[in-house]
């Protein structure tokens, strides 16, 4: 039997008031993970589109929720210091009584580097950057103090207190599908592999390539559970194909996006789904 997991995300174009509604619903109805993204500038051809701070949401998440668990998919790596994102992920994770699912990637959008000025670099670049930030942040939560010195960050004798309530750290969730660099580090770091989306062949070729990568390194790749963002369009029946083929794949973490324009009605229509959802693979 395959145990599956069910996340619930809403990430732009919607105000606070809907973001908290949509919390509650995840909580209240038992959907397993709720989710945001982490963007500075909205995606879509409309870039414009109210978005708020994704580790701030969090925290408020964090506090307006009881037993969900609760993440980012995904946080931008580039966007912040290593060392700040991992004092804000402990002190989500505290605030949440030890609830926190910590996801993370390389980054991606040139624009939202561009206009605050942060440097974009090649895609290897960023891959370089995100191997170093996983060292580094899994050093934080875990050793007294951390001495690093890389190509993009130097730390010494950084102390990081407290460690998170989740020993020995939240689980790490690391989202992308580049074959070389994000799922080798997916094979070594993560306990979650997320998948942006696509369909579940493409999934399946990564999942594999995944594999590889775990079998080079040693790792039983049993240990990382697959996930994959799937997005709502109001049909019920064509949802729940689309998880029984991620489910036939190996995928047993489903984040559910709902649409900005009426986040409140899908996600409650999404609660009522739930049982149906969670006989797949039973």
């Amino acid at each position: 039997m395959v145990t599956m997991r069910f996340g619930l995300k809403l990430s732009q174009g919607a105000t606070i008031d809907t973001l908290k509604q949509v919390w509650r619903i995840a909580d209240e109805a038992g959907f397993d993970h709720c989710w945001n993204m982490d963007h500075f500038a909205s995606l879509g051809p409309d870039d414009t589109l109210d978005i708020f701070d994704a580790w701030t949401a969090l925290a408020g998440m964090a506090a307006l929720t009881e037993r969900v668990r609760i993440g980012c998919s995904v946080t931008g790596n580039t966007y912040r210091n290593p060392g700040v994102l991992a004092k804000a992920a402990v002190t989500v994770d505290h605030l949440s009584g030890g609830r926190l699912e910590f996801g993370i990637g390389a980054g991606w959008a040139e624009n939202e580097h561009t206009m605050l000025g942060l440097p974009f670099g090649t895609v290897g670049d960023r891959a370089d950057r995100l191997e170093e930030t996983l060292q580094i942040i899994t050093s934080l939560w875990t050793e007294p103090t951390t001495t690093f010195e890389g190509k993009h960050y130097q730390f010494q004798d950084a102390i990081a207190e407290p460690k998170p309530v989740q020993r020995p750290h939240p689980p790490i969730w690391i989202g992308g599908s580049g074959p070389k660099r994000t799922l080798r580090m997916a094979a070594k770091y993560a306990d979650v592999w997320n998948a942006p989306g696509g369909e579940p062949s493409a999934v399946a070729e990564s999942s594999a390539i995944l594999d590889r990568h775990c079998a080079d390194i040693g790792r039983d790749p049993a240990q990382i559970r697959r996930s994959v963002q799937v997005r709502f369009n109001g049909d019920a029946d064509g949802l729940l194909r689309t998880v029984e083929e991620f489910a036939a794949i190996g995928v047993t973490e489903p984040l559910l996006y709902v649409n900005p324009e009426n986040a409140v009605a899908e996600a409650e229509t999404l609660a009522g789904l739930l049982p149906r959802l969670r006989s797949i693979g039973a």
